[in-house]
C-alpha cells in the first residue's frame, strides 16, 4: 500500500509516520509538508533514509504538487492544517487558505486519481465549548459551534470532506480528537510550553484563571486510532477520539509539570486570556471503543511525565525550535516574563 501523508513533519503527522512504517515496514509512505515554523524533518530522521519513504516539499493548496503527490497514491492521510487558535486570531486568513482552500484542493486530486480511501484528521474543538459544571461530552451527533478561526477552518474542512462522500462517492473517513501530547510538539503549545519554560527556569504563562478543561490524548494512541479507522472504520463515518484525564484543568496541568520537574508554582504567571477562549472540551469515545474496539492505552498522569523526560533528554531539538522568529512571537503574544 502507498500512503500520501499531508503534515507528516508536524507533531501528529510525524508520529504517525513513525508509527506506520514500523508497524507496517512494506507500505509506501509520501510525505508532503510545506516545512512551516512547526514542521520539522528532524523529527523523521530514523526513517529519512528508508527505501520506502518520499518526502515532497510544497503547500497543500498547490494544485500542481498536491496532483504530482497523489499519483500512485492508495490511501491520503490528511494532517496538514495550520492549527494554533492564537495564530488564527492574529492572522486568519492563513487557516483559510491552508485548512479550507488546501483540503479542497486535496479532495479534488483524490477524486480524480481514485484514491481508494481519504482519511481527515479533524479538532473536537469544531463543537465549541461546554460550561465548567456541565457533564456532557461531544460526541459524533454533537452539533458543530466553532468559536474560533482555528475551529472554524476545520469545521469547513469537515464538511467539505463530508460533501466529497456524498457528492463524488469518495470513500472518506474522519476523526474529531482531542488535544494530543507527546514527543516532537513544537513548543509553542500548552505543555511543551510548560516544560522547556521550566527547563530554561523562565516563567510559564497561564491565560486567564487557568481552569479551562481540556482532555488530553497521548500521541500514540492517536496514531493506533487512525491506523483502526484505516482498517476497520465505516466509509462516510467520523469518530471522536479523546484520552484517558477527566476534567483536568489547564493549571493543573501545569503544576503537575512543576511538581514533576521539581520547581515552585512561583514559576507561574498568570497572563490575559485569549479572545473568545473556549472553558471545556471532554470527548466521548465510546463509538470508536464499541466499533473497532479501540480505546487509549497511555494514562495522562504516566505519559506526562515520560513526555517530560522526553524534553528533558531532547533539549537540543527543542532549542533550535525557540529560535528569534518565536521568540518574537512569544513576547507578542505573552508581553515579557521574568
Amino acid at each position: 500500500m502507498k500512503i500520501l501523508v499531508t503534515g507528516g513533519a508536524g507533531f501528529i503527522g510525524s508520529n504517525f509516520i513513525l508509527y506506520w512504517m514500523k508497524r507496517y515496514s512494506n507500505d509506501k509512505i509520501v510525505n508532503l509538508d510545506c516545512l512551516t515554523y512547526s514542521g520539522n524533518l528532524e523529527n523523521l530522521k530514523e526513517v529519512a533514509n528508508n527505501k520506502n519513504y518520499t518526502f515532497i516539499k510544497g503547500k497543500i493548496e498547490d494544485p500542481i504538487i498536491v496532483d504530482k503527490a497523489t499519483q500512485g497514491i492508495d490511501v491520503v492521510v490528511h494532517f496538514a492544517a495550520e492549527s494554533h487558535v492564537d495564530r488564527s486570531i492574529k492572522k486568519p486568513a492563513e487557516f483559510v487558505l491552508s485548512n479550507v482552500v488546501g483540503t479542497q484542493v486535496l479532495l479534488d486530486a483524490a477524486v480524480r486519481h481514485n484514491i481508494k480511501k481519504f482519511h481527515h484528521v479533524s479538532t473536537d474543538e469544531v463543537f465549541g465549548s461546554l460550561e465548567l459544571n456541565n457533564t456532557n461530552k461531544f460526541n459524533e451527533r454533537t452539533n458543530y459551534s466553532p468559536r474560533s478561526p482555528y475551529a472554524a477552518t476545520k469545521a469547513a474542512s469537515d464538511h467539505l470532506v463530508r460533501s466529497y462522500f456524498i457528492t463524488y462517492g469518495l470513500r472518506i473517513t474522519i476523526t474529531n480528537c482531542s488535544n494530543n501530547f507527546g514527543p516532537y510538539q513544537f513548543p509553542e503549545k500548552m505543555i511543551p510550553l510548560a516544560i522547556t519554560n521550566i527547563l530554561e527556569g523562565k516563567k510559564v504563562p497561564v491565560y486567564g484563571d487557568g481552569l479551562y478543561v481540556r482532555d488530553w490524548l497521548y500521541v500514540k494512541d492517536h496514531c493506533r486510532a487512525i491506523d483502526l479507522v484505516l482498517q476497520k472504520g465505516k466509509v462516510g463515518e467520523t469518530y471522536c477520539v479523546g484520552g484517558l484525564t477527566e476534567d483536568i484543568n489547564n493549571l493543573a496541568v501545569v503544576k503537575k509539570i512543576i511538581q514533576i520537574l521539581g520547581k515552585e508554582e512561583s514559576m507561574i504567571e498568570f497572563v490575559k486570556d485569549r479572545p473568545g477562549h473556549d472553558r471545556k472540551y471532554a470527548i466521548d469515545w465510546s463509538k470508536i471503543k464499541n466499533e473497532l474496539d479501540w480505546e487509549p492505552l497511555h494514562s495522562f498522569d504516566e505519559w506526562l511525565e515520560k513526555t517530560v523526560e522526553w524534553y528533558k533528554t531532547n533539549e537540543s531539538w527543542w532549542r533550535r525550535l525557540k529560535s528569534k522568529e518565536y521568540q518574537e512571537y512569544y513576547k507578542e503574544q505573552y508581553g515579557d516574563l521574568d
